[in-house]
């Protein structure tokens, strides 16, 4: 017999909010992400100076392949710092001033964060299936890969040596490597017992031991010898949530993308008892329902005041992270559509959003193509001052640091009449 139909569930009744929580107005929640995500003004200084700093002051930048307008991380650096060009990120941080891990999914973190990581082992995406990896590699092929990496490196993923092939990862439709080799560098990679140290000339990753490519901070252990396996995963937690609480700048603890591989320590209630220690503060962003947590003393951080530019940002800058915050503290819906059948999409497959001093102004499609940067489409927010000046100072800025000295326009600035779908 089938099983009798259940009643259905009493929706839940909003929880009334704490009196002694504070709040931000919307105002004050722009002012103090754009501010602490350093996208009011240059702050660092040119060229590789600049770039070491701004990885150690974001926390870590996230990284994608996508390449119409530079990598995220290209757009990311860009917008924040003069002096440099697309590619520069990794030229200037590989190897020695940053590594390739986990956190916000795959990012380049700060050396002073690799302890933390080796000491865990691993720090895994969801969908990285570690354990998986090593059931399909035949005895032994990781260990060999890691003695030649020691012996050899840095060392290019497409020069170790070949030890045959295996079924490959398949995440719905995304295709992972057949080589044995490569699949035992990213276990190795995994378990911090080799690190990316730069880009070959083909735009493969080399790897090195963390002792060379990372040296002075691959044997330090934040752990107290004694510390039992459990202490040292909440040491970890601890740590990564207050690191990424600064990452963010505003994290909910209802949980969002930004948390990422941190979700464990979310559901552990970590964020209530930093909280409650006071390394962390707990806020309200009026217009939504979550709380977040914010840095310590955030509200006596200073800012730099507006330099005037309109800034491109890219779809995986932290600033946008959170698309239920963007849309509370900015107005702005934003979705990443380059994921979506083209018939389904708003705007467009790479749409970067424009920001103007506290104010997400608008969104821009283009790509760098035929020696020229060319804009689709450019859609400004309904009653936003897109200044068409300060745009195209803003995109020739980006086209030079892509190396084309040209900024090929559209007509006329549409405006933006349709919701995104988010």
């Amino acid at each position: 017999m089938p099983a009798p139909a259940r009643a259905p569930r009493a929706p839940r009744a909003p929880r009334a909010p704490r009196p002694d929580l504070q709040t931000l107005t919307a105002a004050e929640a722009r002012a103090f992400l754009v501010g602490h995500h350093g996208l009011r003004a240059v702050e660092h200084p040119p060229g590789a100076e600049g770039v070491r700093a701004l990885v150690r002051r974001l926390r870590c930048i996230q990284l994608d392949p996508l390449d119409p307008l530079g990598t995220n991380a290209d757009l990311v650096a860009l917008a924040r710092l003069d002096g440099i060009a697309k590619g520069d990120v990794y030229r200037h941080l590989l190897p020695g001033h940053a590594f390739e891990h986990f956190a916000k999914e795959r990012c380049l973190l700060p050396p002073e964060a690799f302890p933390w990581y080796r000491a865990e082992l691993m720090v895994e995406a969801p969908w990285w299936s570690h354990q998986e990896r090593l059931r399909r590699l035949p005895p032994g092929v990781v260990e060999a890969v890691l003695a030649e990496v020691r012996a050899r490196g840095p060392v290019g993923a497409d020069d170790v040596t070949d030890h045959g092939r295996v079924e490959p990862l398949d995440w719905s439709g995304w295709k992972g490597t057949p080589r044995a080799a490569k699949m035992a560098l990213e276990v190795l990679w995994a378990r911090c017992d080799v690190v990316v140290c730069g880009r070959t000339a083909r735009g493969g990753k080399t790897y090195d031991v963390p002792e060379r490519a990372l040296p002075g901070v691959a044997a330090r252990d934040p752990h107290p010898a004694r510390r039992s396996a459990e202490a040292r995963i909440a040491a970890f937690r601890r740590w990564a949530t207050v690191d990424r609480v600064e990452a963010a700048g505003l994290l909910s603890t209802a949980g969002s993308a930004a948390w990422s591989t941190l979700e464990p320590a979310r559901r552990a209630g970590i964020a209530a008892a930093l909280v409650a220690e006071g390394a962390v503060e707990e806020v309200r962003v009026e217009g939504s329902t979550r709380t977040f947590l914010a840095p310590r003393g955030f509200r006596a951080r200073s800012h730099p005041p507006a330099d005037g530019r309109i800034r491109l940002l890219g779809p995986l800058d932290p600033l946008v992270w959170d698309r239920g915050l963007v849309k509370a503290a900015f107005g702005f819906e934003y979705t990443w559509e380059v994921y979506r059948p083209a018939a389904l999409r708003t705007f467009g497959w790479y749409v970067c959003p424009l920001l103007a001093g506290d104010a997400l102004v608008g969104r821009l499609d283009g790509a760098v193509d035929r020696g020229a940067l060319r804009v689709r489409a450019v859609w400004a927010e309904p009653g936003a001052d897109l200044d068409p000046g300060a745009l195209r100072a803003c995109l020739e800025r980006h086209a030079a640091a892509c190396g084309v000295d040209r900024v090929v326009m559209p007509r006329r600035i549409r405006v933006n009449q349709a919701r995104d779908r988010s």
